[in-house]
């Protein structure tokens, strides 16, 4: 039996590091400061040279940094914050934890992303903010509704949980994932292009007002120590995880040169095997760099096809099997089947395969050739 293939390795990507790895984590450890020590402070400042004219606030995990991003903007009771049906729960959840309404609009078909275009005609006068998803690694195009949102005094909050390094081009500029807006969140989950070994998350903003409160939220909403403007948040990124993150920041181009490698090996494969008829491939907008932070593709028969890869030895996930609108902790929203089309018809053909720098070609092939034999070709 030949051996499992997974989603991801994470233990290939450490084998990579090891060294790196180890003195990082011994420089904590002698350190012996585990909680927004030196490492988290270096971490920062770091993410901000590589992000370009933000400032940089750790925080306890990406769920976290959407929390605190809407309490920066003051976002609570009667407040709606426009988003998509079609993104990890945190999404939404963090909205309704502060007593604000998520209105949903649906998602364009060929990028997943929430379809900008449709962003303008859910505006009401209780719209607080717009929080959009660079979902599976790749951006939204914000360009064509952030005036009109400013306009009319709506707040952009980037959940770039899934895109750290992603990119888009426009007017000749490069606009990275997290920082088009008035504030970017990231998680740093494990699974992440950019993951710890654990939990951690990042706040990022232009506004340095912004910023200077974000840092006071984190920690009980104090200024100085026992000193409280505000009711805040225990979020602290711990310097074990930010000492990790270091070491892979380093790496981080590199690591997503390689997926966009292995992604451009899919379509090739896909192609030579014949099965563009049957698997639509992930599409990279113009003007996108798209990181892969997972390699989603449509597929007929999707439940099926998944339990013949498990049965070949081929792990694969399902992102996501329901939408949020239909989920049943926001029946209270009112919302209901055939509301998001795009989004629920995403849910039953998406099927996200093994993509992670180290995949080779030969398992790539493998990967094919058990679509190809489920399909018959």
């Amino acid at each position: 039996m030949a051996a499992k293939i997974p989603t991801l390795d994470l233990v290939r990507n450490y084998a990579r590091v090891k060294d790196e790895m180890l003195e990082a984590i011994h420089g904590v450890l002698e350190s012996q400061h585990f909680i927004l020590g030196p490492d988290v402070a270096l971490f920062e400042k770091e993410c901000e040279n590589y992000l370009g004219g933000v400032s940089a606030i750790g925080c306890a995990s990406g769920t976290d940094a959407l929390i605190l991003a809407l309490m920066a903007l003051d976002i609570g009771e009667g407040d709606e914050v426009i988003t998509t049906p079609y993104s990890f729960f945190a999404t939404a959840s963090c909205i309704t934890r502060l007593g604000a309404t998520p209105v949903f609009v649906d998602v364009d078909p060929a990028t997943f992303n929430i379809d900008t275009g449709k962003v303008l005609e859910a505006v009401t006068s209780k719209t607080k903010a717009f929080l959009p998803v660079h979902i599976f690694g790749q951006m939204a195009p914000l360009e064509g509704c952030l005036d009109a949102l400013d306009q009319r005094g709506v707040a952009v909050v980037e959940d770039a949980a899934q895109a750290f390094g992603a990119w888009r081009s426009l007017d000749g500029k490069i606009l990275r994932a997290g920082t088009v807006g008035s504030i970017g969140c990231y998680s740093f989950f494990p699974t992440k292009n950019l993951g710890g070994y654990g939990d951690g998350g990042m706040i990022v903003s232009k506004d340095d007002r912004i910023a200077e409160r974000l840092r006071k939220l984190r920690v009980h909403g104090a200024g100085a120590t026992y000193f409280h403007d505000e009711v805040g948040l225990n979020s602290r990124l711990d310097s074990l995880q930010a000492a990790v993150l270091r070491v892979k920041l380093r790496h981080l181009e590199e690591w997503n040169e390689e997926r966009r490698t292995v992604a451009g090996r899919y379509y090739a494969l896909f192609a030579e095997k014949g099965l563009l008829d049957r698997v639509s491939p992930p599409v990279e907008l113009d003007g996108n760099h798209h990181i892969f932070h997972q390699y989603v593709v449509r597929v007929p028969q999707r439940d099926d096809l998944q339990k013949f890869l498990d049965a070949e030895g081929i792990v694969s996930r399902v992102y996501y099997p329901l939408s949020l609108h239909l989920q049943k902790c926001f029946s209270f929203l009112g919302y209901k089947k055939g509301d998001f089309p795009v989004s629920e018809r995403l849910s039953e053909e998406t099927l996200a395969l093994p993509v992670f720098p180290e995949l080779s070609m030969e398992e790539q092939r493998r990967i094919v050739e058990a679509i190809g034999k489920f399909y018959g070709k």
